[in-house]
């Protein structure tokens, strides 16, 4: 396809040239005879001619299937060289704005047929994303020289691990050039849930258990998809967190990259990796695609463009087949017993599903109910709980549009233990002899009202607080 380009300014010109070539052929037009001839000389297609008048075009042996991209600087109207253009036979026209200004807008109002870009709309993306993968370059390369001395490292998970803490830690021993046995990846608590069990397993990634006092042993520690304060006041100081939950105090370290915008830990790596050219094997890529995948629910949950990003590069280095597999053991008989007794147990109140489960062998049981209670049909939120080895969790989920789900936990349980999370989905850990001392000795049909209690609070609260806002402001005044 051939592109005719009405252009005046060389770097314009140049670029265009080079971002054209050689899918399109490409003939640029200027009005300087001089600029004309340094193009020519630097093997661009130039010619000069005044763009106002239709002989110019005729010349140019132009057709109806001719691409036209006029730009618009801003000093002098593009109004009489759409009008020749458009007498010339010209019917696929484009006016590339470098500069807003007045004659611009009056341009637009007459000229609706016309496609017309914003030259910043164009390069902002590409120089935004290299400028994020230039700072994202020496980020890495600091922390990368930081661990790069140091004899034993260990990189921490949070207590059953999920996949994308398993990724993560994977990545970021890659990151740092290590082996299994010069950087240790570890948990307080091991893995359990069935298809993180599964994943490890596949994927050979093998969790230590640690115990917090072991952690003077190493000379660096680093933490993936979890921040120190998770650890209740075990680990005040560390020397690296990657994490996209939001960001915690209570700590020191010497480098943190947290980002809670993004959907996944393994997406902040992803970029890692590939802001230092690390070489990505296909046993990672399956591991970080499985993880995104997995904690975004297939992007059905707080997701961002850098994740689909990240999905789309992995995609083709991972084993598809061997993601399959690690699927496959998600729905057992003991989950659905779970599930069970939560739809025994649940109360139903305005889209909002909540439900106290009782004694559970793992914590694992918990979320899973919660997530699977929110693909029923007219279920927006829900709201589980169950106690693990004498601590209460609570798991909150929504759809994503309504309420906070991180504020709700906070709302109830930041005072008596650990709370926080996202929009769409939040946790809270609290010790039972707290938990009772807050709210009493309750039963488990009554923790179950309780739940329901809060969430009906909590969002008839926001209901509340937007109708006020609706209120009119200064009647009869």
């Amino acid at each position: 396809m051939r592109v005719f380009a009405i252009c005046q300014d060389e770097l314009v010109i140049r670029s265009l040239d080079t971002v054209l070539l050689p899918s399109f052929e490409v003939d640029f037009l200027v009005e300087s005879r001089p600029l004309a001839r340094r193009l020519h000389d630097a093997g661009i297609a130039a010619s000069a001619g005044d763009p106002r008048r239709i002989d110019t075009y005729l010349k140019a042996d132009i057709s109806p299937s001719t691409c036209f991209i006029v730009e618009d600087n801003g000093r002098r109207s593009v109004k009489k060289v759409l009008s020749t253009i458009r007498d010339a036979g010209g019917t696929l026209v484009y006016v590339l704005h470098t500069t807003p200004s007045k004659a611009s807008e009056a341009a637009r109002a007459e000229f609706p047929d016309v496609t017309h870009l914003e030259l910043p709309e164009l390069i902002r993306p590409t120089l935004i994303t290299e400028l994020s993968r230039s700072m994202t370059r020496a980020r890495v390369q600091q922390y990368q020289r930081y661990f790069a001395d140091a004899d034993k490292v260990l990189i921490l998970l949070h207590n059953d691990p999920d996949p994308d803490a398993l990724a993560s830690g994977l990545a970021l021993r890659n990151l740092l050039r290590r082996t299994k046995t010069t950087a240790i990846i570890g948990a307080v608590q091991g893995v359990t849930r069935p298809e993180n069990l599964r994943m490890a397993n596949m994927l050979d990634i093998h969790v230590e258990k640690i115990t917090p006092a072991s952690f003077k042993e190493f000379d660096r520690i680093a933490t993936v998809d979890v921040q120190p304060h998770y650890f209740g006041g075990m680990l005040d100081r560390v020397d690296l967190v990657v994490d996209h939950h939001p960001e915690q105090t209570g700590y020191i370290a010497a480098y943190k990259d947290i980002r809670a915008d993004y959907g996944s830990t393994s997406t902040i790596l992803t970029e890692h990796l590939r802001a230092v050219d690390v070489n990505i094997s296909e046993r990672t890529a399956t591991a970080m695609l499985y993880a995104i995948k997995s904690d975004t629910l297939f992007f059905a949950r707080h997701t961002n463009r850098v994740d689909l990003e990240a999905f789309t590069f992995l995609y083709p280095l991972a084993d598809a087949a061997l993601i399959r597999k690690m699927e496959g053991a998600e729905i057992t008989l003991e989950r659905l017993d779970y599930v069970t007794r939560a739809t025994q147990a649940g109360i139903m109140r305005d889209q909002v599903f909540s439900s106290f489960i009782g004694d559970a062998p793992r914590e694992d049981f918990i979320p899973y109910t919660a997530d699977f209670f929110l693909q029923l049909e007219d279920v927006k939120w829900t709201i589980l709980a169950g106690v693990v080895n004498g601590t209460l969790i609570v798991s909150v989920r929504n759809l994503g549009y309504s309420r906070n789900a991180g504020e709700f936990v906070k709302r109830w349980f930041a005072d008596i233990g650990s709370a926080g999370g996202h929009r769409a989905m939040a946790k809270a850990v609290v010790p039972m002899d707290k938990f009772r001392g807050k709210f009493g000795d309750l039963s488990g049909p009554a923790i179950t009202a309780l739940i329901a209690e809060m969430a009906e609070q909590f969002l008839h609260e926001a209901t509340v607080e937007k109708e006020k806002k609706k209120e009119p402001v200064g009647r009869g005044l």
